[in-house]
């Protein structure tokens, strides 16, 4: 295909996925009050099912940094379309998750035609995998870290003159960052597999900066988290298995492209 041709091809998955992010936010914009209430302020009520199985957890096991505290949010709205325009964010973050498998199967439908068969015999199940790791890392983002950050920024004080009245605008930001910076850091092992396969990353360059790459995840775990160790530790663990696990995803796509380039060697 000429160049101009990739373009037009590119166009028309780009078109597809956009109407895929609009047709699934249109939906949640029309159940918006129910997705804002108990989906999005879910985290700031003390019956939210975390809270339950933390506490529980957390009693069962003698671990009092488990066992969170009751909170009592105020919100406020600061702008005359605010609410509003709220809406509009919300619903575009709920309709892009949800479109999430097929924004990625239209940008893998463009860039499968330019891989070889032996190629895409390694890459079979991408989109799928791809798609589990994303919902996983959001998953995780909204049940276990968001709780505990809530929580904590919800009950500290540094006097007892002061209240939380927190604005839904900034709520809204940090319950974004956490879901969405989460879904995205949880897709490592799909960016690993392609950078090991065209020879860009090997398994011995990851476990020589093993300890660079521990010393970055902690320094994101103290970003996203409550100022504690315990929260800290608890972000940092997945991402550092996340890590490990990528390290093995290296090291099957690296001897694959060593046998490949050894066969086409002999032939």
């Amino acid at each position: 295909m000429a160049f101009v041709d990739h373009i037009e091809e590119l166009r028309w998955h780009i078109i597809r996925a956009i109407l895929a992010i609009l047709i699934a936010s249109a939906y949640c914009f029309f159940n918006i009050e129910w997705i804002f209430t108990n989906i999005i302020l879910g985290p700031t009520q003390n019956d939210f099912i975390s809270y339950q199985y933390l506490n529980k957890l957390g009693t069962l096991l003698h671990i009092s940094a488990l066992q969170l505290q009751d909170m009592s949010i105020q919100f406020q709205n600061t702008e005359l379309s605010g609410q509003f325009m709220m809406s509009f964010s919300v619903s575009f973050m709920m309709g892009l998750i949800l479109s999430f498998p097929f924004v990625f199967r239209e940008l893998w439908k463009f860039i499968r035609p330019a891989l070889k068969a032996s190629e895409l015999r390694y890459a079979r199940g991408i989109v799928f995998w791809s798609s589990l790791l994303f919902f996983i890392g959001v998953l995780f983002a909204y049940y276990i870290i968001a709780p505990f950050t809530i929580n904590f920024f919800a009950n500290y004080q540094l006097s007892p003159q002061f209240k939380n009245i927190i604005t839904i605008t900034n709520y809204y930001d940090t319950m974004s960052d956490l879901i969405m910076g989460m879904g995205l850091v949880f897709e490592l092992p799909v960016i690993v597999y392609f950078l090991s396969r065209i020879g860009i990353l090997t398994p011995k360059l990851m476990r020589d900066k093993r300890r660079y790459a521990i010393v970055i995840i902690f320094f994101l775990a103290v970003i996203i988290s409550p100022p504690d160790w315990f929260s800290c530790w608890l972000i940092a663990l997945p991402l550092m298995l996340l890590f490990e696990i990528s390290i093995g995803i290296s090291d099957r796509a690296n001897k694959a492209r060593m046998k490949k380039q050894l066969i086409e060697s002999n032939n």
